[in-house]
């Protein structure tokens, strides 16, 4: 069975242009595609320890501290 002449060749996908691997944000080695944007589980944990322990933020409104028991008093 013959194909039909028709057929138009399909133009082979592009790939995207590889992506240069950054440097850890904590401690700046290279980064490790398991762990990215950081080196290690290390570097992964004190980011994450540093998110918990407040000593980053989100810039936003300021959240108001009173409560409801304190206007009735």
């Amino acid at each position: 069975m013959k194909l039909s002449s028709r057929r138009k060749a399909i133009a082979p996908a592009t790939r995207p242009a590889a992506v240069k691997a950054g440097k850890c944000p904590i401690c700046g080695k290279p980064q490790d595609a398991g762990y990215r944007p950081f080196c290690s589980k290390r570097c992964s944990d004190i980011d994450l320890g540093r998110w918990l322990g407040g000593r980053y933020a989100v810039p936003g409104e300021p959240v108001s501290t009173r409560t409801e028991e304190d206007d009735e008093e």
